[in-house]
């Protein structure tokens, strides 16, 4: 077969080639936005969703509505995936978009806790869970779509660009957010701007809709429909077939299990740990993860293309093991830089302001304390030198994430044969990031504010903390996860697929 076919279907021309991966791309990025866009405001919308009393449960049940959407995902990927597999890739992830773009702007609708009490967060759950089922069905009709116009040799670095889409999304989310702060004072942010980033997906949702709607259908499903030989029980013959459910559970297990804790971990979890472990200021941990995401996006184009060189399997199980290995001195590293107590305090520019404690520090940090009743809130702002130190730590987490993502969409695509594969490759690519990812961030904070709570009481009671650092408690999961799928990938995975159509 001629190097530049695509099983017996001639691959599309690079002008061609390039209008698709740019018009998936831009559809799957707006989702990835919608979907991020409630995770990167979780601390603005934990007090406008939920009773105001508890802080603490109300950021945790948050967390939670937010992890609701990452549950639902493996639904849609049956649902969607169905439909791909039997009227096409194109007209189903149009649905997906324009119901994702629907529930996000909804979400910047809904009145607050303060209007309608319980309804409230009855109907964002609600609208999280249609979220979720749409990016479920959306990814895998990208990245099938993309990887059935491409050269198989050049199959992981054209499905790459897909790739960059979640992180470049969670990336605009940030700087939305960012900039929509900055154009208000901090009381019309509070009051009503934080709901501008969700309206704002209406547009562009509508920008992409009509750009995918002047596509063509992959010409490997045209093939085989023009053919007879789509599928017309996707499900059963995905799930319900022994061999090839066999593969599904081995994408899942060893793979996209370890790599999805991994993407949580370098991105999500990062932003969690800083704002809410390390108290630091919520628009300079926006910054942090912005400065690290933005250097680190081009790597999954690199990992995508080595992976065609070198295998899929060893660039993703790499990335696997050095996160298993340095995340726990990472977040200690990143813990000590913004741990005001062990800095030198500067005693000429401490002041007080009625509830407000305000201290400096020697390397340029400053900390703020406010008292509440009975709580005490604390605000960090790093110094430069600490700012840039942590960057460079969520910059190599991120390497981490390109590692395991980069090559993941052309190794599912390749495991799975044309008539089933959307169906096929969404299960295991939602179940891996959105159970085992997507439950990260709450799982992580629980075990963390756990420990915390652990050691306090101990304290009172003996003085003796059973937890000798409870900021790295959290870090467990995700460990143990990326760790269960490392073996089993280097034990099972072949470095070569067979359905390589």
């Amino acid at each position: 077969m001629d190097e530049n076919s695509v099983g017996g279907v001639a691959a599309s021309s690079k002008k061609t080639l390039w209008k698709v991966i740019g018009a998936s791309s831009l559809g799957t990025l707006i989702e990835w936005y919608d979907f991020y866009i409630f995770g990167s405001l979780a601390i603005v919308i934990s007090t406008k969703f939920f009773p105001p009393d508890n802080p603490t449960a109300a950021f945790l049940s948050t967390l939670a509505t937010f992890a609701a959407g990452f549950v639902v995902r493996p639904f849609g990927a049956l649902f969607f995936g169905r439909l791909g597999d039997i009227i096409g890739r194109k007209y189903t992830f149009m649905v997906t978009l324009l119901l994702m773009g629907l529930s996000t702007c909804a979400i910047g609708l809904v009145p607050g806790y303060q209007t309608i009490g319980f309804v409230a967060p009855v109907l964002v759950l609600v609208l999280r869970l249609l979220q979720g089922l749409a990016l479920g069905g959306e990814y895998g009709g990208a990245a099938t779509y993309v990887a059935e116009h491409s050269e198989p040799h050049k199959r992981g670095f054209r499905t790459s660009w897909i790739q960059t889409t979640a992180t470049v999304g969670l990336f605009i989310s940030l700087a939305v957010i960012m900039l929509t702060k900055s154009s208000m004072s901090a009381e019309s942010f509070d009051d009503w701007g934080w709901r501008v980033p969700f309206l704002i997906s209406s547009v562009m949702v509508v920008v992409s809709y009509f750009i995918r709607r002047n596509m063509d259908e992959s010409p490997l499903f045209k093939k085989a429909k023009s053919e007879g030989k789509t599928s017309s029980n996707p499900l059963k013959e995905s799930f319900g077939n022994k061999y090839n459910f066999k593969f599904v559970l081995l994408a899942l297990f060893g793979a996209t299990m370890g790599q999805g804790v991994i993407w949580y971990t370098g991105q999500f979890y990062a932003l969690s740990f800083l704002q809410n472990v390390c108290h630091v200021d919520f628009d300079q941990t926006n910054f942090i993860i912005g400065t690290a995401l933005l250097a680190g996006t081009g790597f999954f184009v690199f990992f995508g293309w080595l992976s065609d060189r070198i295998g899929r399997k060893p660039v993703m199980l790499a990335g696997m093991l050095l996160a298993i290995l340095t995340y726990r001195p990472i977040y200690d590293r990143m813990y000590q830089l913004t741990d005001v107590t062990v800095k030198q305090e500067l005693v000429d520019q401490q002041r007080t302001e009625g509830n407000i404690l305000m201290k400096a520090y020697d390397d340029g940090s400053t900390a703020t304390w406010v008292s509440e009743g009975e709580s005490v809130k604390q605000t960090v702002h790093v110094g430069k030198g600490a700012f840039f130190s942590i960057a460079l730590l969520v910059f190599i987490q991120v390497l981490y994430v390109t590692m395991v993502y980069g090559p993941i969409a052309a190794f599912l695509v390749e495991m799975f044969p044309v008539r089933i594969r959307y169906t096929s490759m969404s299960l295991p690519y939602h179940v891996g990031n959105g159970i085992f990812g997507g439950l990260l961030p709450a799982v992580a904070t629980y075990l963390v504010t756990k420990a915390q709570m652990a050691n306090t009481a101990a304290q009172q009671i003996s003085g003796n903390a059973p937890y000798e650092k409870p900021h790295l408690e959290g870090l467990w999961y995700p460990i143990l996860i990326a760790g269960v799928s490392f073996v089993i990938g280097l034990l099972y995975l072949k470095n070569k697929n067979q359905n390589v159509q």
